[in-house]
Protein backbone atom coordinates (compact mmCIF):
# COMPACT_ATOMS: atom_id res chain seq x y z
CA UNK A 1 0.00 0.00 0.00
CA UNK A 2 2.87 2.39 0.73
CA UNK A 3 4.40 1.62 -2.67
CA UNK A 4 1.10 2.46 -4.38
CA UNK A 5 1.18 5.96 -2.81
CA UNK A 6 4.54 6.71 -4.43
CA UNK A 7 4.10 9.39 -7.11
CA UNK A 8 6.45 9.13 -10.15
CA UNK A 9 5.58 12.68 -11.21
CA UNK A 10 6.69 14.04 -7.84
CA UNK A 11 9.90 12.01 -8.22
CA UNK A 12 10.63 13.76 -11.52
CA UNK A 13 10.01 17.15 -9.92
CA UNK A 14 12.26 16.32 -6.98
CA UNK A 15 14.99 15.11 -9.33
CA UNK A 16 14.94 18.39 -11.26
CA UNK A 17 14.91 20.46 -8.06
CA UNK A 18 17.79 18.61 -6.38
CA UNK A 19 19.94 18.68 -9.54
CA UNK A 20 19.26 22.40 -10.06
CA UNK A 21 20.24 23.27 -6.48
CA UNK A 22 23.29 20.99 -6.13
CA UNK A 23 24.47 20.99 -9.73
CA UNK A 24 24.98 17.20 -9.59
CA UNK A 25 23.30 14.42 -11.53
CA UNK A 26 21.33 11.79 -9.62
CA UNK A 27 21.31 9.20 -12.41
CA UNK A 28 18.58 7.05 -13.91
CA UNK A 29 17.70 5.30 -10.64
CA UNK A 30 16.43 7.85 -8.09
CA UNK A 31 16.89 5.59 -5.05
CA UNK A 32 20.38 4.39 -5.97
CA UNK A 33 21.50 7.91 -6.82
CA UNK A 34 20.57 9.17 -3.32
CA UNK A 35 21.40 5.99 -1.40
CA UNK A 36 24.94 7.00 -0.40
CA UNK A 37 23.69 10.33 1.02
CA UNK A 38 26.36 12.43 -0.71
CA UNK A 39 24.01 14.43 -2.94
CA UNK A 40 21.55 14.89 -0.07
CA UNK A 41 24.28 16.29 2.19
CA UNK A 42 25.36 18.63 -0.62
CA UNK A 43 21.74 19.72 -0.96
CA UNK A 44 21.51 20.47 2.75
CA UNK A 45 24.71 22.53 2.67
CA UNK A 46 23.26 24.58 -0.21
CA UNK A 47 20.07 25.27 1.74
CA UNK A 48 21.90 25.95 5.02
CA UNK A 49 25.69 26.29 4.75
CA UNK A 50 27.81 24.06 7.00
CA UNK A 51 24.79 22.13 8.25
CA UNK A 52 26.62 18.87 7.37
CA UNK A 53 30.29 19.38 8.22
CA UNK A 54 31.58 15.97 7.09
CA UNK A 55 30.49 14.10 3.97
CA UNK A 56 31.77 10.55 3.59
CA UNK A 57 32.46 9.59 -0.01
CA UNK A 58 33.40 6.03 0.79
CA UNK A 59 31.50 3.07 -0.68
CA UNK A 60 31.23 1.33 2.66
CA UNK A 61 27.72 0.87 3.99
CA UNK A 62 28.27 2.38 7.41
CA UNK A 63 29.74 5.54 5.83
CA UNK A 64 26.67 5.91 3.61
CA UNK A 65 24.34 5.36 6.56
CA UNK A 66 26.26 8.02 8.47
CA UNK A 67 25.69 10.47 5.61
CA UNK A 68 21.96 9.77 5.67
CA UNK A 69 21.82 10.19 9.44
CA UNK A 70 23.64 13.53 9.22
CA UNK A 71 21.25 14.67 6.50
CA UNK A 72 18.21 13.78 8.65
CA UNK A 73 19.66 15.65 11.64
CA UNK A 74 20.34 18.67 9.43
CA UNK A 75 16.71 18.65 8.22
CA UNK A 76 15.51 18.71 11.83
CA UNK A 77 17.84 21.64 12.56
CA UNK A 78 16.58 23.39 9.44
CA UNK A 79 13.10 23.50 10.99
CA UNK A 80 11.40 20.39 9.61
CA UNK A 81 8.62 18.77 11.61
CA UNK A 82 9.58 15.42 13.17
CA UNK A 83 6.60 13.74 11.49
CA UNK A 84 7.99 14.71 8.06
CA UNK A 85 11.38 13.06 8.56
CA UNK A 86 12.34 9.62 7.31
CA UNK A 87 14.74 7.02 8.66
CA UNK A 88 18.02 6.06 7.05
CA UNK A 89 16.86 2.53 6.19
CA UNK A 90 13.78 3.93 4.43
CA UNK A 91 16.12 5.08 1.66
CA UNK A 92 19.15 2.83 2.07
CA UNK A 93 17.18 -0.44 1.95
CA UNK A 94 14.15 0.96 0.04
CA UNK A 95 12.03 0.26 3.13
CA UNK A 96 9.66 3.20 2.67
CA UNK A 97 10.38 5.32 -0.39
CA UNK A 98 7.00 7.01 -0.02
CA UNK A 99 8.11 8.55 3.28
CA UNK A 100 11.37 9.64 1.67
CA UNK A 101 9.40 11.40 -1.07
CA UNK A 102 7.17 13.10 1.52
CA UNK A 103 10.21 14.31 3.46
CA UNK A 104 11.95 15.75 0.39
CA UNK A 105 8.76 17.53 -0.67
CA UNK A 106 8.44 19.02 2.82
CA UNK A 107 12.09 20.09 2.64
CA UNK A 108 11.41 21.86 -0.65
CA UNK A 109 8.43 23.62 0.91
CA UNK A 110 10.54 24.73 3.89
CA UNK A 111 13.22 26.05 1.54
CA UNK A 112 10.58 28.04 -0.36
CA UNK A 113 9.29 29.45 2.93
CA UNK A 114 12.79 30.58 3.89
CA UNK A 115 13.17 32.39 0.54
CA UNK A 116 15.30 29.85 -1.34
CA UNK A 117 15.15 30.67 -5.06
CA UNK A 118 15.29 27.84 -7.61
CA UNK A 119 14.23 27.29 -11.16
CA UNK A 120 11.68 24.66 -10.12
CA UNK A 121 8.43 25.50 -8.37
CA UNK A 122 8.02 22.59 -5.99
CA UNK A 123 6.77 22.20 -2.43
CA UNK A 124 4.10 24.01 -0.49
CA UNK A 125 5.07 27.23 1.24
CA UNK A 126 4.42 27.17 4.96
CA UNK A 127 2.00 29.73 6.34
CA UNK A 128 3.52 32.52 8.37
CA UNK A 129 2.58 33.01 11.98
CA UNK A 130 0.40 36.06 12.59
CA UNK A 131 0.87 37.04 16.22
CA UNK A 132 -1.28 39.76 17.74
CA UNK A 133 -0.75 41.48 21.05
CA UNK A 134 -3.77 42.99 22.78
CA UNK A 135 -3.70 45.22 25.84
CA UNK A 136 -5.40 44.21 29.08
CA UNK A 137 -8.51 46.34 28.42
CA UNK A 138 -9.05 44.65 25.05
CA UNK A 139 -8.68 41.19 26.60
CA UNK A 140 -11.25 41.97 29.30
CA UNK A 141 -13.69 43.31 26.71
CA UNK A 142 -13.41 40.06 24.79
CA UNK A 143 -14.43 38.03 27.82
CA UNK A 144 -17.94 39.48 27.56
CA UNK A 145 -18.41 38.35 23.94
CA UNK A 146 -20.28 35.12 23.28
CA UNK A 147 -19.50 33.30 20.03
CA UNK A 148 -22.41 32.54 17.73
CA UNK A 149 -21.43 28.86 17.86
CA UNK A 150 -22.62 28.85 21.46
CA UNK A 151 -26.00 30.31 20.47
CA UNK A 152 -27.35 33.78 21.02
CA UNK A 153 -30.25 35.45 22.79
CA UNK A 154 -30.13 38.55 20.61
CA UNK A 155 -33.57 40.11 20.04
CA UNK A 156 -35.15 37.68 22.55
CA UNK A 157 -38.11 39.14 24.45
CA UNK A 158 -41.26 38.19 26.36
CA UNK A 159 -43.53 39.88 23.86
CA UNK A 160 -46.93 38.17 23.69
CA UNK A 161 -46.43 36.19 26.87
CA UNK A 162 -49.28 36.27 29.39
CA UNK A 163 -48.83 36.90 33.07
CA UNK A 164 -48.87 33.96 35.42
CA UNK A 165 -52.42 33.02 36.40
CA UNK A 166 -54.04 34.87 33.49
CA UNK A 167 -57.27 33.33 32.15
CA UNK A 168 -56.77 31.58 28.82
CA UNK A 169 -59.38 31.05 26.14
CA UNK A 170 -59.98 27.55 24.71
CA UNK A 171 -60.46 27.65 20.95
CA UNK A 172 -61.82 24.74 18.92
CA UNK A 173 -63.47 25.51 15.54
CA UNK A 174 -65.01 22.02 15.38
CA UNK A 175 -67.15 22.72 18.44
CA UNK A 176 -68.08 26.23 17.27
CA UNK A 177 -66.04 27.94 19.95
CA UNK A 178 -65.30 31.54 19.06
CA UNK A 179 -61.79 32.32 17.90
CA UNK A 180 -59.44 33.93 20.41
CA UNK A 181 -59.38 37.65 20.93
CA UNK A 182 -55.82 37.76 22.28
CA UNK A 183 -52.66 35.75 22.85
CA UNK A 184 -54.05 34.06 25.96
CA UNK A 185 -55.68 31.25 23.92
CA UNK A 186 -54.47 27.73 24.59
CA UNK A 187 -54.33 25.11 21.83
CA UNK A 188 -56.13 21.80 22.22
CA UNK A 189 -52.79 20.09 21.61
CA UNK A 190 -51.90 21.23 25.12
CA UNK A 191 -54.90 19.39 26.57
CA UNK A 192 -58.32 20.60 27.68
CA UNK A 193 -60.80 20.09 30.52
CA UNK A 194 -63.79 20.79 28.28
CA UNK A 195 -67.02 18.88 29.25
CA UNK A 196 -65.44 17.70 32.52
CA UNK A 197 -67.94 17.36 35.41
CA UNK A 198 -68.43 15.69 38.78
CA UNK A 199 -71.53 13.75 37.81
CA UNK A 200 -71.79 10.48 39.75
CA UNK A 201 -69.08 11.40 42.25
CA UNK A 202 -69.95 10.87 45.90
CA UNK A 203 -69.36 13.41 48.58
CA UNK A 204 -66.45 12.74 50.92
CA UNK A 205 -67.53 10.46 53.83
CA UNK A 206 -70.57 8.93 52.09
CA UNK A 207 -71.65 5.57 53.57
CA UNK A 208 -71.12 2.66 51.20
CA UNK A 209 -72.17 -0.95 51.73
CA UNK A 210 -69.37 -3.49 51.50
CA UNK A 211 -70.29 -6.80 49.87
CA UNK A 212 -68.01 -9.82 49.99
CA UNK A 213 -69.29 -13.37 49.35
CA UNK A 214 -66.31 -14.94 51.11
CA UNK A 215 -67.04 -13.08 54.33
CA UNK A 216 -70.77 -13.88 54.25
CA UNK A 217 -71.76 -10.27 53.82
CA UNK A 218 -75.20 -9.99 52.24
CA UNK A 219 -75.71 -8.13 49.02
CA UNK A 220 -78.15 -5.33 49.67
CA UNK A 221 -78.81 -3.59 46.36
CA UNK A 222 -77.25 -2.51 43.08
CA UNK A 223 -75.36 0.27 44.81
CA UNK A 224 -73.13 -2.28 46.59
CA UNK A 225 -69.53 -2.33 45.46
CA UNK A 226 -67.14 -5.25 45.21
CA UNK A 227 -63.88 -4.94 46.99
CA UNK A 228 -62.04 -6.12 43.87
CA UNK A 229 -63.62 -3.58 41.55
CA UNK A 230 -65.10 -0.49 43.14
CA UNK A 231 -68.00 1.48 41.69
CA UNK A 232 -69.88 4.70 42.24
CA UNK A 233 -73.04 3.41 40.52
CA UNK A 234 -76.15 4.71 42.23
CA UNK A 235 -74.14 6.95 44.53
CA UNK A 236 -76.07 9.84 46.05
CA UNK A 237 -76.15 12.01 49.12
CA UNK A 238 -79.28 10.43 50.56
CA UNK A 239 -78.87 10.08 54.32
CA UNK A 240 -75.67 12.12 54.26
CA UNK A 241 -75.02 13.90 57.54
CA UNK A 242 -72.19 16.39 57.86
CA UNK A 243 -70.52 16.94 61.21
CA UNK A 244 -72.46 14.21 63.15
CA UNK A 245 -71.47 10.82 64.39
CA UNK A 246 -71.97 7.89 61.99
CA UNK A 247 -72.78 4.34 62.96
CA UNK A 248 -70.59 1.57 61.59
CA UNK A 249 -72.63 -1.48 60.51
CA UNK A 250 -71.19 -4.93 60.21
CA UNK A 251 -73.47 -8.03 60.33
CA UNK A 252 -70.73 -9.93 62.15
CA UNK A 253 -70.94 -7.76 65.21
CA UNK A 254 -74.38 -6.09 65.03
Amino acid sequence: QLAQKYDPQKEAELRTWIESVTGQQIGPDFQKGLKDGVILCELMNKLQPNSVRKINRSAQNWHQLENLSNFIKAMATYGMNPVDLFEANDLFESGNLTQVQVSLLALAGMAKTKGMQSGVDIGVKYSEKQQRNFDEAKMKAGQCVIGLQMGTNKCASQSGMTAYGTRRHLYDPKNQILPPMDHSTISLQMGTNKCASQVGMTAPGTRRHIYDAKMGTEKCDNSSMSLQMGSNQGANQSGQVFGLGRQIYDPKYC
